[in-house]
């Protein structure tokens, strides 16, 4: 398999660096303001002898990337967050150019995991209504969306499963929160690669579920677990229909 890497800011770094210690061939790394890549945008040079096309780059950016790269019949692999209020038109031009696509807010395999147990936690605690719910997550101060797409995801898996909880409060509280609402809060700092913390509170007790990424590195070898897995496939996919395949063994 030979990759595409578009976008070599810090995650494009880390997956090149990734990419070359897996012996996966990179083809070309492409960005128009960074002076270390082979390729300033995406055409048919750049795209010449690549299998897969690994997108980190900007909200703005993502949609007419895919728009570009399917052109070339490329299958690709998204980890730029900020874009899902566009999943429609994304879905109609990887199905329009018979393409394959995953996509995810953190292609951290931990993360993914962690997802898992969050979602069974929450159908456990759905059923002891003494715990209330909350979560909070920590990153970089360069990081440019807030909340970050993994807290999304974690709240959305919290909304599903737990009845008594019906809305989701990123911004900061002003007031006494609802028992129907759950509050995930954002810390922007330092260097922090990414923290989330799921917590359920009682009288009692409380118990939290986290997960602290030390690196990059861990995304970067998702991404790349990523690109081998839509290799050759075809249609629309997101992380769960991998992580599904691995933990399923499908």
């Amino acid at each position: 398999m030979k990759i595409a890497i578009i976008g070599y800011g810090n995650m494009g770094h880390e997956i090149e660096k990734a990419a070359i210690a897996r012996g996966i061939a990179v083809k070309s790394i492409i960005d128009p303001n960074e002076k270390n890549a082979t390729h300033r945008e995406i055409n048919e040079e750049s795209m010449r002898d690549v299998d897969v096309c690994i997108d980190f780059t900007s909200p703005d950016a993502a949609i007419s990337n895919v728009v570009k790269i399917s052109k070339f019949s490329k299958n690709i692999v998204i980890g730029t967050t900020g874009w899902h209020n566009k999943i429609g038109e994304v879905k109609r031009i990887v199905i329009k150019n018979n393409i394959g696509l995953v996509y995810s807010s953190n292609f951290s395999i931990g993360v993914n995991i962690f997802l898992k147990i969050i979602e069974n936690a929450a159908r456990i605690m759905n059923k002891i209504e003494d715990y209330d719910v909350y979560g909070y997550e920590l990153h970089h101060n360069k990081k440019v969306d807030s909340p970050s797409g993994t807290a999304k995801t974690i709240g959305d898996i919290l909304i599903k499963n737990i009845k008594r909880k019906s809305n989701l409060v990123f911004d900061r509280m002003g007031r006494k929160i609802s028992p129907s609402e759950l509050h995930f809060a954002s810390v922007r700092a330092g260097s922090i690669p990414g923290t989330h913390v799921v917590g359920f509170d009682s009288v009692a007790d409380t118990i939290e579920l986290k997960h602290t990424a030390r690196n990059r590195e861990g995304f970067a070898v998702g991404a790349l677990m990523a690109a081998q897995w839509i290799y050759r496939k075809k249609g629309f996919y997101n992380i769960n229909d991998m992580m599904e395949n691995i933990i399923g063994g499908k």
